[in-house]
């Protein structure tokens, strides 16, 4: 399984972005997949989260109605629609594979990771 993120940049706060997530491999769907995100200095920390079938899905309390997960199984692909973004939001940003097919929000819980893609968001 390789997973690929991109969609990154440099956006003004108040502004919107949307990571994509590409999945290799025929198993896509039977897996949550989940988004965390890692600033300079930080420990990596849990963004968001979606069930196998996109039915359920969960959010760190910092990006609540301001972000959005979802999913495309039909094109193994993963998002992330970021709204309202903040200077607190620069960081690299991580596509991961959980190991159920059930949300997740611990990265204990993931077993592959994608390589990451920076957002920064000036002020």
């Amino acid at each position: 399984v390789q997973l690929q993120a991109s969609g990154g940049g440099l956006v003004q706060a108040g502004g919107s972005l949307t990571l994509s997530c590409a999945a290799s491999g025929r198993t896509f769907s039977s897996y949550a997949m989940g988004w965390f995100r890692q600033a300079l200095g930080k420990e990596r920390e849990f963004v968001a989260t979606i069930s196998y079938r996109g039915g359920s899905a969960d959010y760190a309390d910092s990006v609540k109605g301001r972000f959005t997960i979802s999913r495309d199984n039909g094109r193994n692909k993963l998002y992330l629609q970021m709204n309202g973004l903040k200077p607190e939001d620069t960081a690299v940003y991580y596509c991961a594979r959980a190991v159920r097919s059930f949300y997740a929000t611990s990265s204990r819980e993931y077993d592959y990771w994608g390589q990451g893609t920076q957002v920064t968001v000036s002020s």
